[in-house]
């Protein structure tokens, strides 16, 4: 019997009883059926591993989305194709125009009415009593005159209180674009998504980018300029403020060579405050800043309380730097006067740091190395003039009017940087070129205008903006020429940038 053929289980049996099989031949197939079983097991395996090790199972029905599932399992996509979601098309201007909450008509300037025609019509998004409005606004011209809408940036459909708006929520108040579009959709029921947000920002850095240009000419014929930096997502973010600018650079280099372009120290004029980094050390006409001095003295006091030479060094600076501001404050003092006073200031400090200085003393450990540094600091500055400058500096006249002294500390640009801090250590910072220098067009004009307005308000904001469109020249620019300034020559944001920042 072929048993190879054919393998009935009792056929077998009745011949083993029988004595009828023979042995060899059986064991000879059994060993022939057992490879043959080890050479399908590894066929199986190699099939599962190409499937992703899932397998079909035969009493399971078909079903297209079960199929689906196991394509996706091995990675491949299904042929099925899901149906496309029915595309939304462009609402029409016949549409937009219909729900329009009211309608305005526009004439070219100094042109009857009666002698126009009707060019066409448009729609904008407007704030009025703080919610959205939808005008429809019918324009009309007389031959090559059109007339034109006030308070509108180019072709857009939003009006400039709400480019404006957007831009104080995300760049000085720094929340987030999601965030932004919330508010305005809970308070002026204006729906806006974030693409269109971003883009607002977009054509709004792009319109005042010689408005930019203008502030850092401005910057660098200040008489006084507060500057301070920290770290950002890109680089550092690096804060100027002076009468007639307060400029921000986002995603710049912190070193000499972009604070050159900003400010060249051969060619800039008025007084530098700062802290004492070396960034600064070019700048002879300086006022170093108190604050940080008084903070390292307090420092090192707080860690040996007991120590009696910190707790005197603290005191004693506290009360020169009190008695600065003294003198600063008292109108009887003329410029002679005040001279006078310095030079006794700086023999206070010659009396407290001069032990120290002329020691001479090789670095030390801990605190005691502290003192030294500090100490040393302290005396160094005195002899380079750089602590009481602001004692013998003029007033300085904002742009509204307002007077501003100067001051021995760097408190105000230290403030200006909470925000842009806030916002890096929330992740809510400019990851690109693109959107740095977007960032520091925007920022740097709103912040300016608080020195030109004197109330910063929207309204007060969107009032001075559309003066410009009127007539034809920005507040900084005005101001360009009461200076007899020449108007910048070349791009100071471009030049600043650096090559390795992310496009």
């Amino acid at each position: 019997m072929d048993y190879e053929l054919r393998m009935d289980v009792e056929s077998l049996k009745q011949d083993v009883v029988a004595g009828k099989v023979d042995v060899d031949r059986l064991i000879g197939l059994i060993d022939k059926l057992s490879k043959k079983l080890d050479a399908a097991n590894r066929r199986i395996e190699e099939l599962e591993k190409q499937l992703g090790g899932s397998t079909i199972k035969l009493d399971e029905p078909f079903s297209v989305e079960s199929e689906e599932k196991r394509q996706e399992a091995r990675g491949k996509k299904s042929k099925r194709k899901k149906p496309k979601a029915k595309r939304k098309g462009r609402v029409s201007t016949a549409e937009k125009l219909a729900r329009a909450t009211r309608e305005q008509n526009v004439y070219p300037d100094g042109i009857d009415p009666d002698q126009c025609k009707l060019s066409h019509s448009r729609v904008v998004w407007r704030l009025e009593n703080g919610q959205a409005v939808l005008v429809a606004y019918h324009i009309y011209r007389s031959g090559n005159q059109y007339g034109k809408i006030r308070g509108v940036v180019g072709r857009s459909e939003f009006s400039r209180e709400i480019f404006v708006a957007i831009a104080y929520l995300v760049f000085i108040m720094g929340l987030s674009f999601d965030k932004v579009c919330a508010l305005m959709n809970f308070f002026q029921n204006l729906k806006l998504s974030k693409s269109q947000a971003d883009a607002l920002m977009n054509q709004l850095s792009r319109e005042w980018e010689s408005e930019f240009e203008t502030l850092c000419t401005l910057l660098a014929n200040s008489a006084v300029v507060h500057a301070d930096e920290t770290s950002w997502s890109i680089n550092s973010v690096w804060v100027f403020l002076s009468e007639h600018a307060r400029v921000m650079f986002f995603g710049v280099n912190k070193n000499a060579e972009t604070l050159q372009k900003i400010l060249d120290p051969e060619t800039f004029a008025g007084i530098v405050n700062s802290d004492d980094a070396a960034v600064y050390a070019n700048f002879t006409n300086s006022q170093k800043c108190w604050a940080h001095l008084l903070r390292k003295a307090i420092k090192l006091t707080l860690l040996e309380l007991d120590n009696q030479k910190y707790r005197q060094l603290t005191d004693r600076l506290l009360e020169i730097y009190q008695e600065a501001c003294r003198v600063k404050r008292d109108r009887r003092f003329g410029m002679e006067g005040r001279k006078r006073k310095v030079a006794g200031l700086d023999d206070a400090i010659l009396d407290l740091c001069g032990p120290v200085w002329f020691a001479e003393l090789p670095p030390l450990e801990g605190s005691a190395n502290d003192y030294r540094l500090l100490a040393n600091e302290v005396f160094r500055l005195m002899l380079q003039q750089q602590l009481f400058t602001f004692v013998t500096a003029d007033d300085v006249e904002q742009p509204n009017g307002k007077t501003i002294k100067v001051s021995g500390t760097n408190n105000e640009a230290e403030r200006t940087l909470r925000n842009p801090t806030g916002a890096r250590d929330t992740g809510r910072t400019s990851k690109t070129k693109r959107g740095t220098r977007r960032r520091t067009i925007t920022q740097s004009v709103l912040e300016s205008l608080r020195v030109y307005l004197p109330e910063f308000t929207l309204s007060s904001v969107i009032t001075e903006i559309n003066r410009w469109q009127d007539c034809g020249m920005s507040c900084f620019t005005q101001l360009l020429i009461q200076l007899n300034l020449p108007p910048p020559e070349g791009s100071v944001l471009d030049s600043v940038f650096s090559a390795d920042v992310p496009a």
